[in-house]
């Protein structure tokens, strides 16, 4: 009886159990399933927002590192075919290929037929009749190689400047403004590649009515100097500014002046590096091999020796070196100056270290200068001078570059 009634209390409590938690699963299961919906949905925009800011967005401070070290590359290679087209005019071996075809010459000659029919090409121009009548065909393979090899190093800069520009283009690397900077670059890579052509047909050309030497024209090379410099120093001062950060420079006066300084300077230095131009043009570093007078005389009699006057500017080699000289001894000048003047203002270390080089560039540069002078411009050393202006330019755009206002 006593277990017969222990179980019958059991059921009906279980009973009654079962029900109310029935009863209260009716009443909660609407604002349950509720909850699990707003619960679904609020995860899903969770999800949904985190997948959508995942990705990393273009341009960024990573890719413009990307674009600053490629531009800073394609620069160098730059300095690199502005170095080897001097050697190549001071070994004279620029007139040694007549002909310019964008492809076919990648591949030079082969066989000794092949040498024999260039060889021939070249006798019939003015350089081979006039200087080189005696020329072998071994040193004609020398000249032929540098002016190869110079040609080549300008097919190799301009797919250094096309080719990865398209490839970032599809990457989404480039903002607005940085698009038109390298259509710009790349533009120019094609545009000194035909004036150096222009120039070297210069040299080609019969001129009965000139007995100087075979060359060619020194307003040509000026140009073509000139262009591959704006073409560096485009490359380097974008390359820089996206590189290095900005100093945070107070905009005081003194700070205002010495940016202007700092500008004409590196003007100046631009234009002594192009006058150099028209002295390797004309070979007017051959003529009076002395300083600090021009030889007994601090101005030469033959200074103004053409007619007109503004003539003997560009094509009397007295007095192209003599303005190469005084443009030189103002730019040293300048920077001394600038120096200087930069001493007396607080200003970040990196700033100060890219002054004191350049300092330190341009009197080594004025040295050098005198001792290719002095020395009746021997190949090595005046590769060396030539060499020295670029870095001298290199370190001008450094300066302006670390003193440049921070973008707004």
């Amino acid at each position: 009886m006593l277990l017969s009634s222990l179980r019958t209390s059991i059921f009906c409590s279980c009973r009654s159990a079962g029900k109310s938690f029935q009863q209260s699963g009716h009443h909660r299961g609407p604002q349950l399933r509720q909850w699990l919906v707003k619960r679904g949905q609020s995860t899903i925009t969770v999800e949904a927002g985190a997948s959508s800011s995942s990705p990393a967005a273009v341009p960024n401070a990573s890719t413009n590192r990307t674009l600053g070290r490629w531009l800073l590359g394609c620069s160098g290679l730059v300095v690199g075919a502005v170095v080897l087209g001097g050697v190549t005019r001071l070994t004279e071996s620029g007139l040694s290929m007549v002909d310019w075809h964008l492809v076919r010459e990648m591949r030079p000659p082969q066989t000794k037929a092949e040498w024999e029919a260039e060889f021939s090409k070249y006798q019939q121009f003015p350089e081979f009749k006039i200087m080189n009548h005696d020329m072998t065909l071994p040193e004609f393979k020398f000249i032929f190689y540098m002016e190869w090899g110079h040609r080549m190093w300008g097919r190799l800069v301009g797919l250094a400047y096309v080719l990865p520009t398209v490839y970032f283009w599809r990457k989404g690397y480039f903002t607005r403004s940085m698009k038109g900077k390298v259509l710009g670059l790349c533009g120019f890579v094609f545009f000194q590649g035909l004036l150096g052509w222009y120039m070297v047909k210069s040299g080609l050309e019969d001129k009965p009515e000139s007995h100087d030497i075979p060359r060619v024209s020194q307003y040509r090379l000026s140009a073509h100097l000139g262009s591959a410099l704006l073409l560096y120093c485009a490359s380097l001062w974008t390359g820089l500014t996206m590189l290095l950060p900005a100093h945070k420079l107070a905009e005081t006066k003194h700070i205002t002046q010495l940016r202007r300084f700092a500008k004409g300077t590196g003007g100046l230095v631009f234009l002594t590096a192009l006058s150099g131009a028209f002295v390797a043009g004309l070979d007017a570093g051959l003529v009076y091999n002395s300083f600090p007078k021009m030889g007994e005389r601090w101005i030469p009699d033959d200074l103004l020796a053409f007619s007109p006057a503004l003539k003997n500017v560009f094509e009397n080699p007295t007095t192209v070196q003599f303005d190469h000289r005084i443009l030189a001894i103002s730019t040293m000048t300048a920077i001394t100056g600038l120096y200087l003047f930069s001493r007396r203002m607080l200003l970040p270390r990196r700033a100060k270290v890219a002054i004191s080089l350049l300092t330190a560039m341009a009197y080594g540069q004025v040295a050098l200068g005198i001792s290719t002078l002095l020395l009746y411009v021997p190949t090595p050393l005046a590769a060396v001078h030539q060499s020295g202006s670029v870095a001298l330019l290199s370190l001008a755009i450094w300066v302006l570059a670390e003193l440049r206002k921070m973008p707004k």
